[in-house]
């Protein structure tokens, strides 16, 4: 059993969504959750299966979602470099790491020739340390790729050296558990969550495992601190809850609410509840293995 949490980027238009996921179930994956976000103009969709149905399942992923979006006239919160922007693969039950890069490589070189899309290879799968994290590969996003793509530092692990016209580009990987957590403060204050961000982000010295962003949810009018917990071992959901709400607090900000985008393991939990979090939603909800039992029993 392998999991696949790709993000594509269409978070306004729920009915392309809902077929690119339709699209991903005629494969025979079992698709246990869709996270749309407007604002971030961004979808998250969490499918699991065997081997073979996800290798089906992330190459229908992408011909679906190349035929209904198109970057050109896309704009959102979050940075991106593709209609699909990340496919990661993760180890479910006794299914290796191994396993996961050999899936990404092979999908990796089905898509690039298929549909004519660069594919960067990164975390465990990346062929380059400097591609092992996403920041480094999205930075100078959509609109960057062209030049990007014609340093012989970023030449893509497959695909063309020129991006899709309309689908950018695509990172495709093999990682463990990750956890996104959105923080959203009682604010329209970006610099603010900026400012948190950079505090509890690991590469500055904060949280081990956390990467931050800060974001403004232009439809609320309110900012957000944007997080990737990718190590729970070390820094759960509650710990980065606290590091986000006390750093707010010593900037006389108060926290509105917290969201998960997808689903997560229990090992991230830990303690904490509904409440603790201020979450937005049921915590239950959130669960993967809530979701595999109900899907598989």
């Amino acid at each position: 059993m392998i999991e696949c949490v790709p993000n594509i980027s269409e978070g306004i238009r729920e009915d392309a969504v809902s077929r690119i996921a339709d699209a991903v179930e005629t494969t025979g994956c079992t698709v246990l959750d869709v996270h749309r976000d407007p604002d971030h103009h961004r979808s998250v969709l969490t499918f699991v299966g065997e081997h073979n149905q996800i290798e089906a399942g992330a190459i229908e992923l992408v011909r679906s979602s190349i035929a209904l979006l198109d970057l050109r006239s896309h704009v959102g919160a979050h940075p991106r470099i593709g209609a699909v922007d990340v496919i990661p693969f993760v180890p479910l039950d006794d299914t290796t790491m191994e396993a996961c890069v050999e899936l990404a490589q092979c999908v990796g070189s089905t898509v690039a020739r298929r549909f004519k899309l660069p594919v960067f290879l990164y975390a465990e799968a990346a062929r380059h340390a400097q591609r092992r994290r996403l920041a480094a590969i999205r930075r100078g996003q959509f609109e960057g790729l062209a030049v990007r793509l014609q340093s012989e530092a970023w030449c893509p692990d497959f695909g063309p050296t020129q991006p899709h016209p309309t689908a950018g580009a695509v990172a495709i990987g093999a990682r463990d558990f990750l956890v996104a957590f959105n923080v959203v403060l009682k604010t329209d204050n970006v610099g603010i969550a900026q400012a948190i961000a950079r505090n509890v982000r690991a590469s500055s010295g904060g949280l081990p495992g956390i990467q931050a962003l800060g974001l403004l949810l232009s439809s609320r009018n309110l900012a957000q601190v944007s997080m990737n917990l990718v190590d729970v071992s070390r820094t759960g959901l509650q710990a980065a809850f606290d590091a986000v709400r006390a750093e707010a607090a010593a900037m006389n900000v108060g926290v509105l609410e917290s969201e998960i985008v997808g689903l997560v393991p229990g090992a991230a939990v830990g303690a904490s509840t509904t409440s603790s979090l201020a979450l937005k939603g049921e915590l239950a909800d959130k669960l993967l293995e809530q979701r595999l039992a109900e899907a598989f029993g």
